[in-house]
């Protein structure tokens, strides 16, 4: 999204929905680990929803401006988990993936039962802060589009572990091979004049927006 559409309740919201949206990503993360008997992200300190524990600077930066961003990664030790490390690194990464995608899912079926519809409003103080339609609309939205961009299998991002763990062994070890050049491909895709972010993440972002909000 350009920085020129940003209004200051938009950047406001984003702000808001970051703080919830990327703790729960993370401490999904930890929460995993921790399950499967890596004992690392405790003693880190991760296995909290205190923003303060999770949030990235510039990471947060580029989530406020761009509509996307990261966290500080959760430490963990695939040696010491209970399971085959392959669905151990597979169920650790899809986690805060899901758990952005809960998140989405919960607020829109909220809104679904309770008979809620979120007007917008505008003039007043809605001028300056972000107003409960604002809020509601981006809150779904922007899980939804963290959900799948982490998805992307291009390392640092959650899907490229998913997708290792999904393919069989063989081809999965030629997969790891491409890992050290994730963050270069990661990078192209979002600075190239053509946006490809958008041509890759919005058929599913906009698939499961329609089915959420019908």
């Amino acid at each position: 999204m350009p920085f020129s559409g940003i209004t200051l309740p938009i950047l406001l919201a984003r702000l808001l929905i970051l703080m919830v949206a990327l703790s729960v990503h993370e401490f999904a993360h930890a929460w995993m680990a921790v399950q499967l008997g890596d004992p690392t992200p405790r003693r880190d300190g991760r296995l909290t929803l205190n923003p303060r524990a999770h949030l990235d600077v510039l990471g947060s930066l580029m989530f406020l401006i761009a509509g996307f961003g990261w966290a500080k990664p959760v430490r963990w030790n695939p040696w010491n988990i209970r399971i085959d490390q392959r669905w151990g690194r597979l169920l650790v990464a899809a986690s805060g993936p899901l758990s952005n995608l809960l998140l989405a899912a919960l607020t829109a079926w909220g809104l679904q039962i309770t008979g809620i519809i979120p007007l917008p409003r505008s003039g007043g103080i809605w001028v300056i802060l972000p107003s409960p339609a604002l809020l509601i609309r981006e809150f779904i939205f922007l899980n939804v589009v963290l959900c799948f961009f982490n998805l992307l299998p291009i390392t640092p991002l959650d899907g490229f572990e998913v997708a290792t763990g999904l393919l069989p062994p063989s081809l999965a070890y030629h997969f790891r091979r491409l890992a050290p050049y994730g963050p270069f491909i990661l990078l192209l895709l979002i600075i190239l004049p053509v946006n490809l972010l958008g041509l890759i993440l919005g058929p599913p972002v906009t698939a499961t927006l329609r089915l959420l909000l019908g």
